[in-house]
């Protein structure tokens, strides 16, 4: 353990001075041909967004393309494990929402993600919300509760089993006293499609992929699960503002690479991404779909995850959660 606390203090050194970092020859001109960014979940959600808008960023500030590749199926972890096999040369990084923390409490993996896999950036954060198909006519989180009570049953998408959703949608439920059944997919745009077909007429997803349907009325957001508002959803009351104390589960997103990846190719990838997030243009497209921008040095986005995964343990193990 102190061996690995070594590695985050030195990668977050490495990234605050990369200017000075005197890098070994064979990596000087990295990357010199273009880099594979794989996505956990389909094409079409939060995740999958945020990893092209950024990625085009970089493409452009380092002249090599960061192509984007879903790699999905098995709650995410088909995905994060193809990058944790990969040789640990910069030329395969992962973007991931938080699954890479909560789906090993839930699903039989292949490895020990927090060993097999680097942070190098945490890219940004967002609220999960509940959402509803406008058909249900159903406004408020009370009027939900009191519809599901009395026809209990119906079914709520989320991106899939194991996900923050599933943990969300899970912990809610009991809290609640109502019951519904999960209906998982590979990731949030399959689930918007049939949320916004009313095919599912509930979810439990992250807002981006479902606010041009929020702002057209076509979908209601009953609640968010942050702590306090999101200023991207100032509308939106909390779960906790509603008398859940307590039920907050921020999502967020970000970006690793395989554990070796030498210390000055993570410094680079950091600093590169950390660029992309002040750029206006990618700035605003993250605040339009309530995407919180954060970034900052590996060792911070290393300690979220260990504590992440730690919560999500103890919510699996309080929710008696399984897969289905």
């Amino acid at each position: 353990m102190k061996l690995i606390r070594r590695r985050f203090l030195s990668l977050a050194g490495a990234a605050l001075a990369a200017p000075a970092v005197v890098r070994p020859a064979w990596s000087q001109d990295y990357p010199n041909r273009p880099v594979r960014v794989v996505v956990m979940l389909a094409a079409g959600g939060g995740t999958d967004f945020l990893a092209r808008l950024t990625g085009e960023f970089v493409s452009r500030s380092v002249g090599q393309q960061f192509t984007v590749e879903n790699r999905t199926g098995a709650g995410g972890t088909i995905g994060i494990e193809s990058v944790a096999k990969s040789p640990p040369d910069g030329y395969t990084v992962l973007f991931s929402n938080d699954n890479i923390a909560s789906a090993p409490h839930l699903l039989k993996v292949n490895g020990d993600y927090q060993r097999d896999l680097e942070p190098v950036i945490f890219i940004a954060r967002q609220p999960l919300v509940w959402a509803v198909h406008a058909s249900l006519k159903i406004d408020t989180l009370q009027e939900f509760i009191a519809a599901m009570k009395k026809s209990p049953g119906k079914g709520f998408a989320t991106s899939g089993v194991g996900s923050n959703q599933h943990f969300l949608g899970a912990w809610f439920l009991k809290e609640a006293g109502i019951k519904l059944d999960h209906v998982p997919y590979r990731g949030a745009g399959q689930a918007v499609n049939d949320l916004i077909a009313a095919h599912v007429p509930i979810a439990c997803l992250g807002p981006t992929a479902m606010m041009p349907h929020f702002e057209n009325k076509t979908l209601r957001f009953l609640a968010q699960s942050s702590e306090t508002r999101s200023p991207t959803l100032p509308d939106v009351p909390t779960f906790q503002e509603l008398g859940f104390r307590g039920l907050v589960l921020d999502q967020w997103f970000g970006v690793f690479v395989p554990a070796g990846t030498p210390v000055d190719i993570i410094a680079r990838l950091n600093a590169e991404y950390a660029k992309s997030l002040t750029d206006p243009k990618v700035r605003d497209s993250m605040l339009k779909t309530a995407n919180e921008p954060i970034g900052g040095p590996p060792a911070r986005f290393a300690t979220l995850l260990r504590a992440d995964s730690a919560k999500y343990a103890r919510l699996a193990k309080e929710l008696g959660i399984k897969a289905e």
